[in-house]
């Protein structure tokens, strides 16, 4: 008998070692020991998506321009990003989590929290079992915090991973006992907590606040006051309290697409066939989903770099390539100077709802829409995406 205390529970955060790196690791092994960087090429503005732990040791990381990993590294080795290869590796290490419990929640194509309480190992075995099987069965390398919340199971894996050995894929576990939360965050900087980005960091340290420990012992009124409810929510987060639950589905709430030109382009028609395109793309995912939505969003960069969002709401629902882009057509017209260079631009819909079937003696444009819509999908889907295609495109 536990007396009626409620037991601790068993939380896991999985993140695949460089994922990307791995998998392209299994296809070429040439790679291996390697410093190489898999994402677009410099010479079209690409980014490091993931590089190798060899390649981390010349200051190369993710989301760092790939030109600017060259300069650091001229010998580096650029791999092309193969999404379509992640996404269905990615399927498969998760089916190893949901073999363990069904209480997962993936938070990206590499990473994922597990509630393990009612498993009767400890969380530290499963964690162990996990890796193994992971690495045995898919040849990944794996790292896991082990914690009794998302919040601590979250930094101690990054703790974890950033004591191992440089240059190789960490391969560890970080476990944070019962009752110990608060000690382990206490000398640890305030940026390893969520939501402490780098103003509220300068806040902070203009406070004299460095360290989880400092924040912790700073009066949670006075965080109130000066922070509002990240305040409060730093106080519970600083003293190693987390209640949040391992959510295992998430409303999706919006659906986009965007492109980033490998050189600034200021013709119209060029930019209005790549927003066609763009809301083809939203439109059959939204229709893949089975979801409509009544606001569609338009996303421009100019040559500067200054990005502008424009969104307008539809009269009713939709997920109809030819009312998404109507609607991102006639904000492009209002927010486009003629001959202004755009570095990316991007279609979005929000604000996502099931498709409402209305019965009625007539057929509306709409329905006819709709069932031309569906004939152009089976065309598409039976002889590729480029199969139909505007007049407007062939001129």
């Amino acid at each position: 008998m536990n007396g009626g205390k409620e037991q601790p529970r068993k939380i896991l955060h999985l993140d695949l070692d460089a994922f990307f790196c791995a998998v392209e690791e299994q296809h070429d092994p040439d790679l291996q020991g390697k410093p190489f960087a898999v994402g677009g090429s410099p010479d079209e503005r690409g980014v490091v998506a993931s590089c190798s732990y060899a390649a981390r040791l010349f200051g190369i990381h993710s989301a760092m321009p790939m030109s600017r990993a060259l300069q650091l590294y001229p010998d580096l080795i650029i791999v092309r990003s193969r999404h379509g290869v992640y996404g269905k590796v990615s399927q498969q290490v998760m089916a190893h989590l949901y073999n363990l419990t069904s209480l997962v929640e993936q938070v990206s194509i590499d990473e994922a929290f597990l509630d393990v309480s009612d498993l009767r190992p400890s969380a530290e075995t499963l964690a162990r079992q996990l890796q193994s099987t992971i690495w045995e069965e898919l040849a990944l390398p794996c790292s896991l915090g082990v914690a009794t919340n998302k919040l601590i199971a979250k930094i101690a894996n990054n703790i974890g991973k950033g004591t191992a050995q440089k240059g190789k894929p960490p391969m560890s576990i970080q476990v944070v006992p019962p009752g110990e939360e608060a000690a382990f965050l206490d000398s640890l900087p305030v940026q390893e907590l969520w939501g402490v980005g780098p103003k509220t960091a300068a806040h902070l340290e203009a406070l004299g606040i460095r360290t989880i420990g400092d924040l912790a012992r700073w009066p949670e009124n006075d965080l109130v006051r000066r922070f509002g409810k990240l305040g409060g929510e730093l106080a519970m987060h600083a003293r190693g309290i987390d209640e949040r639950p391992v959510v295992t589905e998430h409303e999706t709430k919006s659906m986009s697409k965007e492109t980033t030109f490998s050189r600034d382009v200021s013709d119209k028609a060029v930019l209005c066939r790549t927003l066609r395109k763009l809301a083809e793309g939203v439109g059959k995912e939204l229709r893949h989903n089975d979801l409509c939505g009544t606001t569609v969003r338009l996303k421009l960069r100019w040559q500067d770099f200054t990005t502008i969002t424009r969104q307008v709401s539809l009269p009713q629902p939709t997920n109809q390539d030819a009312e998404i882009y109507q609607a991102a057509s006639t904000l492009f017209e209002k927010a486009w100077a003629p001959d202004t260079p755009v570095r990316l631009i991007g279609v979005g819909v929000s604000d996502l709802s099931e498709p409402v079937q209305q019965l009625g003696l007539w057929e509306t444009p709409s329905e006819k829409g709709q069932r031309l819509q569906e004939t152009l999908d089976t065309l598409r889907e039976r002889f590729g995406d480029e199969a139909v295609r505007r007049a407007s495109e062939l001129m």
